[in-house]
């Protein structure tokens, strides 16, 4: 079953995200994932979102996406993404119809 890491990232550094911007997805790709939303414009239909810059990244499982997320390819990303942003990750499963 599909999962999904979400990421609500506000840039503190620019020049530093750009830099992992340019790296990260090659990483992503490594682990079996993909970008399903990059940072494009959110508008609030309901609600007060607090959302800043939107990322969903989707995973064949689990289990792929927390490989990712915990590999020695992403850690220095990792480290570079939180030196330059300050940001909320949520790791869902997705939904398989019975």
């Amino acid at each position: 079953m599909p999962a999904y890491l979400i990421a609500n990232i506000e840039v503190t550094d620019p020049k530093g995200f750009e830099d992992y911007r340019a790296r990260v997805g090659a990483v992503i790709a490594q682990y079996g994932g993909r970008y399903i939303v990059r940072g494009g414009a959110v508008r609030a239909l309901e609600g007060e979102m607090g959302f800043r810059r939107l990322v969903v990244l989707e995973f064949p499982s689990a289990e792929a996406a927390q490989r990712f997320y915990d590999s020695p390819d992403y850690a220095p990303l990792l480290a570079l993404r939180l030196a330059s942003t300050r940001s909320t990750v949520a790791l869902v499963e997705g939904y398989a119809p019975a």
